[in-house]
């Protein structure tokens, strides 16, 4: 393993967590429990949303958020392509087929909602949104979209918990606009359990489905045998083991704690990478109005078209610094491209472009102002030779 100076993402858990963690480990009870449910009326309150069902990572809230929509064969949704591949892929474990949309632009990574609204068909079920690196989509035009085509909408905010979106009603959190919001816990998310993730959504009976499908589709859980609540269960529907189990139940309630504190260091952090880079006009950086209100998951940048992205890579790696690329369209992968028929037209100019230009540099709330400089002045030595 590479010993970065500058690692694209890292997490240092303290003695909170620590402690909360072993707590569990003395207490006997692994399997969900009481902490998770604690976690789930932590979580919801922290959104202001009634219903948060924990799962056992965000493919699985993804997954089974178009279980509860009655997602099947035959329908299309319409989804971004420049987004981590479960994205999709939770579209196609229910039968139904995502229809890729372009981006806005360059200076937008987000989903363009008038190429969204060109691709509605008679079969379009439903409109995914992904809050990009954080960063919230158009959630007004997105929900008049909705209503006008009368689709359902699920949020994936893998990169986005406590990121908002303002409207003309006030300024209210990502994940509550839509009828299911989805996040990620995963190691290197803004709040982490390790693995992990949440379903949010304001109406009751899709939570009670959520619910159902997560343990098997049974009417009672271990918890509540042991607590003497109940001696069997019936089985009402076909379901999942997408349980969340109580150590990274208790991570949770403490990361969520500190959620408010790391978000405020990684917007800071985007402050000041723009405020040195902007000082090299061959970059582009995305969503320069954006970061008030965003989470800022990761600080992407887009290099000039003749630049070599993989020798620029490999220069910051030479000076110690971790960089990804977020991400390879999703388009693009071979199984996709065989979902559809071969004179289908897979062209996303907009996604394409910037996908290939795109680099994302190391962002994290642990990251000190010295690591940053590091970041920066190497970008900049790059570019003047």
């Amino acid at each position: 393993m590479p010993d970065w100076k500058v690692p694209l993402a890292d997490v240092r858990l303290g003695a909170e967590e620590i402690t909360a963690v072993t707590q569990v480990l003395q207490s006997g009870w692994l399997s969900q429990g009481p902490l998770v449910a604690r976690f789930e009326t932590e979580f919801a309150r922290f959104l202001g949303t009634p219903y948060a069902i924990a799962v056992a990572n965000g493919t699985a809230a993804l997954h089974l958020a178009c279980l509860a929509l009655n997602l099947g064969p035959g329908d299309e949704v319409l989804c971004p392509s420049l987004t981590f591949v479960a994205s999709a892929n939770a579209l196609c474990y229910t039968g139904a087929r995502p229809v890729f949309v372009d981006i806005k632009g360059p200076h937008n990574l987000n989903i363009s909602v008038e190429d969204a609204a060109a691709k509605v068909t008679p079969r379009t079920r439903a409109l995914m949104v992904v809050h990009y690196g954080g960063f919230p989509c158009p959630m007004e035009e997105i929900l008049a979209l909705a209503r006008r085509h009368n689709l359902r909408i699920i949020e994936d905010c893998a990169h986005a918990p406590g990121a908002i979106c303002t409207t003309q009603d006030g300024p209210k959190k990502l994940g509550t606009f839509g009828d299911l919001g989805c996040f990620s816990f995963f190691a290197n998310k803004n709040l982490t359990t390790g693995e992990g993730g949440m379903v949010v959504t304001s109406d009751p009976s899709l939570a009670e489905r959520l619910r159902q499908a997560r343990s098997h589709g049974m009417t009672s859980l271990t918890w509540d045998r042991h607590q003497g609540h109940a001696f069997s269960y019936n089985v009402l529907a076909l379901g999942y083991n997408y349980r969340l189990d109580e150590m990274r139940a208790a991570l949770g309630l403490v990361q969520l704690t500190r959620l408010p504190e790391f978000n405020a260091r990684r917007r800071q952090l985007t402050r000041r990478y723009r405020e040195i880079l902007e000082e090299l006009p061959q970059l582009v950086l995305p969503f320069r109005e954006a970061v008030d209100n965003s989470a800022c998951h990761l600080f992407p940048i887009l290099l000039p078209p003749q630049i070599d992205r993989r020798h620029f890579m490999q220069h910051l790696a030479a000076q110690g610094i971790q960089t990804s690329i977020h991400y390879p369209p999703v388009h693009r992968f071979s199984y996709y491209q065989q979902l559809w028929p071969p004179d289908y037209d897979h062209r996303l100019p907009r996604t394409d472009e910037v996908a290939a230009r795109e680099v994302t540099l190391p962002l994290f709330p642990g990251m000190t102002d010295a690591q940053l400089e590091l970041v920066t002045t190497s970008i900049k030595d790059y570019f003047s030779h």
